[in-house]
């Protein structure tokens, strides 16, 4: 059973994000395997949510139902956090990482609380309701899989959410177009106000140049927390630590071309190549061995603190 809720995890992260499966090959053989386990559980509820297969081919009836889906994952998340053994990979996945690593049931209530968000429509009036939303899609996320690796200090844990926040802002930016065609908006509308639009017009061409725009403040301000995440990289074990700065390296990489590529960005899914990733990885090591050279910790300033 162990091997068979490993492998089905493998293959979720191998098809599900290429990015973090890059990444996750640096870890040692328990650190990963814990790691593509929380990975299959969250990629499975937001698939479950979102009427998707591994983050592609989105059902067009995809909101019915949505709320008697949500229901039954709590239930079952309930079940394995309680210990509850399952047949279920991604339940017996989550119950196994739970228990090893002792992470509070709260971080994956507060994940199924962010999907909750999608399926209530929330609307994102301002900057701060947007990082509440990447908070409980990613920012507990990066607590979690921190826990994973070993971390309890609190402040490193600000770190690790810092990080998935990041992540989360990049694809914000980087989707905007295909949430909007799916009728979701995330970037927040004091934003898009500040660039002269009023609502997502996707028949608008002229609209692409503001909109663009409007994605840049969001990894402008993504900056910020790639920054802050880079602080918590010397308290995580070496491979850890690189597994992490390559995952940074990634997805800051997926918002630079996200940037240059200017309103056409969204001609194509922006995306880093195989060869990209490898030159990543080594400039990631360099990241890791001067983050453990550095004299003094930049503290979080500004930036939105988790509950």
């Amino acid at each position: 059973m162990s091997d068979a809720v490993i492998t089905s995890s493998e293959q979720s992260i191998a098809q599900g994000s290429q990015s973090f499966a890059t990444a996750a090959r640096l870890f040692d053989r328990r650190t990963r395997d814990d790691a593509v386990m929380l990975y299959a559980w969250c990629r499975y509820c937001d698939d479950v949510i979102d009427g998707q297969t591994l983050g592609h081919d989105q059902a067009d009836d995809f909101r019915d139902g949505q709320q008697n889906r949500l229901e039954l994952l709590r239930q079952q998340t309930a079940a394995a956090l309680c210990g509850g053994q399952t047949n279920e990979p991604v339940f017996e996945a989550l119950r196994r990482v739970v228990d090893r690593h002792q992470i509070p049931a709260r971080h994956p209530e507060e994940l199924l609380t962010g999907f909750e968000m999608d399926v209530v429509d929330r609307s994102y009036a301002t900057i701060e309701d947007t990082l509440d939303y990447c908070y409980h899609v990613a920012g507990v996320v990066g607590v979690m899989m921190a826990i994973i690796m070993g971390v309890r200090d609190p402040r490193v844990l600000d770190r690790a959410c810092d990080l998935g926040i990041a992540f989360q802002l990049t694809n914000i930016a980087r989707d905007v177009v295909e949430d909007a065609r799916a009728g979701r908006c995330y970037v927040p509308a004091d934003v898009l106000a500040r660039h002269g639009i009023s609502e997502i017009d996707l028949d608008d061409s002229p609209q692409r140049a503001h909109l663009h725009a409007a994605a840049v403040e969001l990894l402008d301000l993504a900056e910020a927390y790639y920054q802050s995440a880079y602080q918590g990289l010397a308290s995580l074990p070496p491979r850890s630590a690189w597994a992490i700065a390559t995952a940074r390296r990634v997805y800051r990489a997926i918002g630079t071309k996200l940037r240059t590529a200017g309103p056409n960005a969204w001609d194509k899914r922006v995306s880093t190549t195989k060869a990209e990733k490898a030159a990543l990885l080594s400039v990631a090591l360099g990241d890791v061995a001067r983050s453990r050279l550095r004299m003094q910790e930049v503290p979080r300033q500004g930036l939105w603190q988790r509950p």
